[in-house]
């Protein structure tokens, strides 16, 4: 039986969770696949504090090049985070020829295309199976349960953090920042949480994505990003009672040979499967022209979850597959839609004086700029106070509804900021 030794970079949460997993299960493993996993080395600043898991003081170091130039390791894990430290011992482990397995979307998402051309260079492969949802292999089922598929579109829920914190203003009618200050407290979201809450982990993960399911690194600069910070509860009122439920979606899809990417609050059908995943859970909606549908779902985060992703692509790279970097380098870049030409549903939420031809003068101004008005929910309110009104759009022009919104803010009907988010149709 071959043996293979690893050598690990980071031994925080997930690290210890890729120990944990190999020493439990490493027979499990081997008689799986032939090869036996074995723990080489593990580098960390820290080589004192207590994982929770029994590891030999003689595996542990603080010198990472002493782990990624130790000819007896086979392959490297990177677990440290962040990009330029990390980018580095990616890039000096491929060039000593050695596979790499990392969870890092934010080094993918930033330094892709360097570190995808250093792997075939070197012709050792890059793996990154857990740095899209945790343990949902919906990387692998990209790369090898569709490969007979065009991607058509996939939308992500994608960080558990919003999702909670999403799933519990709907559930218990609380405030954004309440739900917020308690994800902290249970760990659910960093400090500061600005990464999860504006959008940005979310976009690392969707260029994870896009890049493999139309084989070019793609830029952050790609996507437009919203998070769901200072959301309102009002706003998943308003959408319960039109049949939808607010996400953070990210969306990519193919439309006429270019690629659509954004991030951002949007409305989904309550009858949706991606409309019940709650929590920390993440889910992935794929459609391709062969298969059709299928969902992705599971853990998103997480000591076990993403330690077993790591593990899968350990024994991937053991077993000698190459991984996917030339894939990733088919083309120099994507034809990517610009924003302004993205049509889109809208959800608008606007308070308007009480007065006659308040509602008349916004439709004036949205049928000016081309766009048609599916749907109009006015809560009733006592004469002379502002009026909440939701207008639900047809589809529009993104550069039409860029228009049409500055244009209403300036209204004198119109009292404070208007609220616009997306509704999504999935592919209608």
């Amino acid at each position: 039986m071959k043996e293979i030794k690893i050598g690990i970079l980071g031994f925080g949460t997930v690290g210890a969770g890729v120990v944990e997993a190999i020493l439990n299960n490493g027979e499990l493993m081997a008689q799986r696949s032939g090869i036996f996993p074995k723990i080489g080395k593990i580098a960390d600043l820290d080589i004192k504090t207590d994982r929770g898991v029994k590891v030999e003081a003689s595996l542990l170091t603080t010198d990472a090049l002493a782990v990624i130039d130790d000819p007896a390791i086979d392959v490297i894990v990177e677990l440290i985070g962040g990009v330029k430290i990390a980018k580095d011992f990616v890039l000096r482990a491929l060039r000593n020829g050695k596979p790499v397995v990392t969870a890092n979307k934010a080094l993918l998402a930033e330094a892709g295309r360097e570190l995808f051309e250093a792997s075939v260079q070197s012709g050792a492969g890059l793996y990154f199976e857990a740095s899209v949802g945790g343990g949902i292999p919906v990387l692998r089922a990209l790369r090898d349960g569709l490969v007979g598929n065009r991607i058509k579109s996939m939308y992500g829920i994608l960080n558990g953090t919003c999702n909670y914190i999403l799933t519990r203003m709907e559930r218990e009618g609380l405030d954004f920042d309440g739900v917020l200050a308690d994800a902290q407290k249970l760990g659910y979201a960093e400090t500061p949480p600005d990464l999860d809450i504006d959008g940005i982990d979310t976009a690392h993960k969707a260029v994870v994505l896009a890049s493999l399911a139309y084989g070019a690194p793609v830029s952050m600069d790609a996507f437009t990003i919203e998070g769901i910070r200072g959301l309102s509860h009002r706003e998943i009122e308003y959408a319960a009672e039109l049949g939808y439920r607010i996400k953070l979606l990210a969306v990519i899809r193919e439309v006429n040979g270019e690629i659509e990417m954004r991030v951002e609050p949007s409305l989904v059908p309550k009858g949706h499967l991606l409309a019940s995943v709650h929590d920390s859970f993440n889910a992935v909606f794929v459609e391709g022209d062969v298969v059709g549908s299928t969902l992705y779902y599971g853990r998103g985060a997480g000591r076990l979850p993403t330690a077993s992703a790591v593990i899968g692509d350990i024994m991937e790279a053991a077993a000698g597959k190459g991984g996917c970097s030339e894939w990733l380098l088919k083309h120099e870049a994507l034809p990517v839609r610009g924003a302004n030409d993205i049509s889109i549903r809208c959800y608008l939420r606007l308070a308007l004086k009480d007065q006659p031809d308040a509602i008349a003068q916004v439709a004036h101004v949205l049928g000016k700029n081309k766009i048609s008005i599916g749907a109009v929910m006015q809560k009733e309110q006592n004469a002379g106070e502002q009026v909440p009104v939701v207008f639900l759009t047809h589809k529009a022009l993104e550069k039409n509804l860029a228009a049409a919104m500055e244009e209403i803010e300036r209204l004198d009907v119109v009292s404070g900021k208007p609220v616009r988010m997306a509704i999504e149709d999935f592919g209608g």
